[in-house]
């Protein structure tokens, strides 16, 4: 098989193309290696697996690159986004073209061979979620309605695209959606809540556990918008790469639909009880400063993503704690290689 992941020296995308060519596929990833630090990934998915992986650096606005790749494709995995809400903000044009017309190039390409296509969405396609009647348990948030608290929010929640990269990447969602209807295309959506795990490059402004960790690592201090008691479903990178990889394998019993993915009610933490828990890995205290709030942000969202799990036949998610530590151990690592070779 001969599978593209675009966006493929990303995060989630170098650890899907990773368990791709473990599992004997041949994989190009595509990548803008716009974003820093990525070309390391890369370098790591070629070190151990060589010729199985192929990198095609082309931006995913290129018509033209895009069509030539996934000619000859049997899977598409459409990771390539511009993905941070404080971007969409200062540029939404780019943002524009990177989320909407990149997805439209993917979709045009592979619909010439019907080729699958699995896409990135993300859970920001539900706004908001201004409407949901919450309060205080602590250092979180949780809706005061007990079945929304005992099982999340599952995909009958109304879209409401809320800043121009809510817009962007709820538009290509309907795209990739409407492609399966209009034109037959096997096509999966996956709405994701926040991934996090090795590979991720957190910052302020997306991968957050990461950053907290970085940060924490680093001793320097966090900053966190709003009051930190804002509460999201955290899903290990593994488990969703699972899902990706299921996704494929069960496409024609489930192209055409769009699937939350997180971690549910038992990983929902708010930020807050995140930093308690790096508190607790690294045995010290971690610096916490406080900014307003920022456009859009979501003071609760968490995915029921009991549909997924039946239809894509996917396991429990690792257990929230487990998966920050696994994270830790990871930086911690990459931290000391990074200080053995400044210091030869």
């Amino acid at each position: 098989m001969k599978a593209v992941v675009t966006g493929g020296a990303g995060f989630i995308g170098c650890n899907l193309a990773d368990r791709l060519a473990d599992g004997g596929a041949q994989v190009v990833v595509l990548d803008a290696l716009a974003r820093p630090g990525v070309e390391r990934n890369l370098a790591w998915l070629q070190a151990r697996h060589g010729a199985a992986v192929t990198p095609v650096i082309a931006d995913i606005r290129d018509a033209a690159a895009i069509a030539a790749v996934i000619r000859d494709a049997d899977a598409v995995f459409h990771l390539a986004a511009q993905v941070a809400v404080t971007t969409s903000l200062v540029d939404p044009l780019a943002d524009f073209d990177v989320n909407i017309r990149g997805a439209l190039n993917v979709l045009e390409a592979a619909r010439r061979r019907r080729t699958p296509v699995i896409f990135a969405s993300t859970n920001k396609v539900y706004g908001d979620l201004a409407d949901v009647a919450l309060e205080l348990a602590g250092d979180a948030y949780r809706p005061r309605d007990p079945d929304l608290r005992a099982s999340g929010v599952d995909e009958h929640r109304p879209l409401d695209f809320h800043t121009p990269y809510g817009c962007s990447k709820g538009a290509a969602d309907q795209y990739v959606l409407d492609y399966a209807r209009s034109f037959g295309l096997p096509t999966c959506v996956l709405r994701m809540s926040c991934i996090y795990g090795p590979h991720q490059m957190g910052t302020e402004d997306q991968g957050w556990v990461a950053h907290f960790l970085i940060q924490a690592l680093q001793e320097r201090p966090i900053r966190i918008y709003g009051d930190g008691r804002q509460v999201r479903d955290v899903l290990h990178v593994d488990d969703a790469v699972s899902a990706y990889l299921a996704a494929l394998g069960r496409i024609s019993e489930v192209a055409g639909r769009a699937f939350n993915l997180g971690g549910g009610p038992a990983n929902a933490i708010s930020l807050l009880q995140l930093v308690g828990c790096i508190e607790e890995l690294t045995g010290r205290k971690v610096q916490v400063e406080f900014d307003d709030w920022r456009a859009g942000d979501q003071r609760y969202y968490v995915s029921d993503a009991s549909a997924a799990r039946r239809a894509l036949g996917l396991p429990r998610p690792t257990p929230w704690r487990e998966g920050v530590a696994d994270l830790a151990r990871w930086l911690s690592g990459k931290r000391a290689e990074r200080q053995l070779v400044e210091s030869v």
